[in-house]
């Protein structure tokens, strides 16, 4: 089963049902992949293991980005 990855900027790929949001990630850029610290799926943040089973929208965040920022000092929290 393929499910479709709708990307911030309207694209649409698709991808074997059980994909890993660190693999879209990847197949984007293997620099984006080097950069991202966690996903969107459907506006929802979710950790780079996430499985995409589903159509859904796909966001990749990074380091570069407010929410990339948040996740990194939610993170530094727990240390």
């Amino acid at each position: 089963m393929l499910v479709k990855a709708t990307l911030p900027d309207g694209a649409v790929r698709e991808y074997a049902a059980g994909v890993s949001v660190e693999r879209i990630a990847e197949s984007i850029s293997p620099g984006l992949k080097k950069n991202a610290v966690a996903g969107k799926i459907n506006g929802k943040a979710v950790d780079l293991s996430v499985e995409l089973n589903e159509d859904a929208a796909v966001e990749i965040i990074t380091l570069d980005s407010a929410d990339g920022l948040e996740v990194l000092r939610h993170s530094a929290a727990h240390l």
